[in-house]
């Protein structure tokens, strides 16, 4: 059973994308570290922000599973990207897969443009925090 509430201020305008406020009330919180485009082996199969955000929301998706967690239990992402027109120009294209991996759950995100990243060539990371229900 899901323990989070989407919290959305009266009189605000709806936010495209992401939420403004999660309540997680019972679980188990789970931390993932920055994720970047990289496979399992850290090797980037592309220099291009598309693919590599497409890896990126798989690594996630990996560690989530591997703690019993959905996409609807992730509160919260930050990510950091290195090319804000490229980030800008591809929005559409991102949007179709952030539904094809995690839906329509749109989580608390920022969104940071950095000068760089600390493993190359990456363009973007992700971090996520998640709160996943205990099994009863």
């Amino acid at each position: 059973m899901q323990k989070h509430e989407i919290i959305f201020p009266d009189g605000w305008k709806k936010p495209i994308g992401y939420s403004d406020g999660i309540l997680a009330t019972e679980g188990k919180i789970l931390f993932i570290a920055g994720q970047v485009g990289w496979d399992e082996n850290q090797i980037f199969q592309s220099s291009e922000l598309v693919p590599q955000f497409e890896q990126a929301l798989k690594n996630i998706m990996d560690v989530l599973k591997k703690a019993n967690g959905k996409p609807e239990h992730i509160c919260r992402m930050t990510c950091f990207c290195i090319d804000k027109k490229q980030y800008l120009d591809s929005r559409r294209e991102l949007g179709s897969i952030w539904k094809k991996i995690l839906g329509n759950h749109y989580p608390c995100m920022s969104m940071i443009f950095v000068s760089d990243l600390l493993d190359h060539p990456a363009l973007i990371e992700i971090e996520t925090t998640a709160v996943i229900p205990e099994k009863r």
